[in-house]
């Protein structure tokens, strides 16, 4: 348990951007459902719109830190080479 009025400010804090993050990745997976259920039924153009969306959001999480850049990339990497081969 942190005992310094500093150290319970940083609890404070830590469990807040903890939320926040939480919902940041969650948004993500999201998205990325989306795209696998349009891949998962052969809707080309669908599967297109909702990988832009998707690039989008996996880049913003990407650059508030939820996901390191490189995980990000491979990624919307995978889904592009998945979206491609329909």
């Amino acid at each position: 348990m942190a005992n310094t009025p500093s150290a319970r400010k940083a609890t404070r804090k830590i469990a807040r951007r903890t939320e926040i993050n939480r919902q940041r990745k969650s948004r993500v997976h999201t998205f990325i459902r989306k795209v696998e259920e349009a891949i998962a039924s052969g809707n080309k153009d669908t599967a297109a719109q909702s990988l832009v969306a998707a690039e989008s959001e996996i880049m913003r999480a990407a650059g508030k830190g939820v996901f390191h850049k490189n995980t990000a990339a491979r990624k919307v990497s995978r889904l592009t080479a998945r979206v491609r081969a329909l």
